[in-house]
């Protein structure tokens, strides 16, 4: 399914389920400390009721299932929910996984304690999805803003992937990123209130081939690219790679939370 959206890539057209293998393969990177610091909040753990809004292929689901909670999980792709489906399954798990987008997600009203929506948020409509969130949110629910990214400044292996991924999709936006907290759109403020954000550094481990699929997968290259360019990208990063990187190393990443409460 492709989606477009003036303020991402220049418009230019991507689609999640294009990459969703790679995706399934090599984006369920989030460090212990990670996931930390959403159960050491309280969210995810037993006797709660969670959806996870973009979830992709249910990284974030699947890593938090041992806690206790009930997990739902949407998204927008039907291939990412595909793999997400075979991996729970796989995995023992009992997780309701749906094809819907954020604006569109049609759970009853008052079902959640808490909703997730990690590395997806800025695809949104924020006047459709944030109340649709917000009535799907139990009296005091919480919504909680995820993120972590690679800090290309500050790490040469993360800079020449990036400098590539541009090379062969100028368009593409998700490069250059700096610490940040997560700040929510004025149409979040109308149903929400700002109940904690934080920021704090993070390394993320890889080998080689790990770190080559986890950029694979990313929205500029396996989303984006045609075969060709994707083919020619990929034997460059595989050399670029062989040039600069070691066989195991860590990429700096900066981890963002923003908490919104229901109002």
């Amino acid at each position: 399914m492709d989606i477009q959206n003036e303020k991402i890539d220049g418009g230019k057209a991507f689609d999640w389920g294009r990459t969703s293998e790679d995706y399934a393969k090599f984006r369920d990177i989030y460090p212990a400390a990670f996931y930390e610091s959403i159960i050491s909040r309280g969210f995810g753990v037993r006797g709660q009721h969670v959806l996870d809004l973009g979830t992709g292929t249910g990284v974030l689901p699947r890593n938090l299932y041992a806690q206790g909670a009930k997990w739902c999980g949407t998204d927008i792709s039907p291939e990412q929910i595909g793999q997400a489906k075979q991996l729970a399954i796989a995995a023992g798990m009992d997780i309701d996984f749906r094809t819907a987008s954020a604006e569109t997600t049609d759970y009853p009203d008052e079902t959640f304690d808490a909703v997730t929506a990690c590395q997806c948020y800025w695809y949104f409509d924020p006047p459709k999805a944030y109340p649709n969130i917000a009535r799907m949110l139990k009296p005091g629910g919480k919504l909680v803003l995820l993120y972590m990214g690679w800090l290309a400044a500050e790490d040469s292996i993360a800079n020449a992937s990036e400098e590539l991924v541009l090379k062969y999709n100028p368009a593409w936006t998700g490069g250059g990123d700096t610490r940040h907290l997560i700040t929510p759109p004025d149409e979040a403020l109308k149903t929400f209130e700002i109940a904690e954000q934080t920021m704090f550094d993070l390394p993320v481990h890889f080998t080689k081939p790990a770190w080559h699929g986890r950029m694979r997968a990313c929205r500029g290259v396996g989303a984006s690219l045609d075969p060709a360019a994707l083919a020619a990208w990929d034997a460059e990063h595989r050399a670029v790679l062989d040039r600069i990187a070691p066989d195991e190393f860590d990429i700096l990443h900066y981890a963002a939370i923003t908490v919104l409460e229901k109002k």
